[in-house]
């Protein structure tokens, strides 16, 4: 009998020590994982608005060349009609481009910016004209003065 006791006695010590973790140390846990999930997200988000505008900047001079090389063959640019699906027809590009915002580039031949050229761009994540920040518009003549 003392024998058993002395069993359960330890079932008993070894349970008190091995508990799990009390509401109070999950909060914490949980207040810390927050605190550095809202760090990150300051962090990355102003980088991935950067990365979307490079990523435009990067596919209108993509098109600005498809669109050169199509003059080169035919001595004029596509026209405000026919736009970036002529260049993709004529295989200059492989696929219909879309801005890292989901919108269809702008293409206009002649150009209003560009008279010599098309303007090539697009109006940001708005989609409207004019805007800041994300819903700025860029288009070929910025990116050609600021080089």
């Amino acid at each position: 009998m003392n024998h058993h006791l002395r069993g359960i006695r330890r079932r008993i010590e070894r349970s008190s020590t091995e508990r799990g973790m009390t509401l109070i140390e999950i909060m914490v846990v949980i207040t810390i994982i927050g605190m550095v999930a809202a760090a990150v997200a300051v962090a990355v988000i102003p980088q991935l608005r950067e990365a979307r505008v490079q990523q435009a900047r990067t596919d209108i001079m993509t098109i600005k060349n498809a669109a050169d090389l199509y003059y080169n063959r035919y001595s004029t640019y596509p026209s405000t009609e026919e736009g970036i699906p002529a260049l993709v027809s004529e295989r200059f590009l492989d696929h219909m481009p879309r801005d890292p915002w989901g919108n269809d580039y702008i293409y206009r031949y002649p150009g209003v910016q560009n008279p010599d050229g098309p303007d090539i761009g697009t109006y940001g994540a708005n989609g409207q004209p004019g805007g800041t920040g994300d819903s700025a518009d860029i288009f070929l003549g910025q990116l050609e003065k600021e080089r």
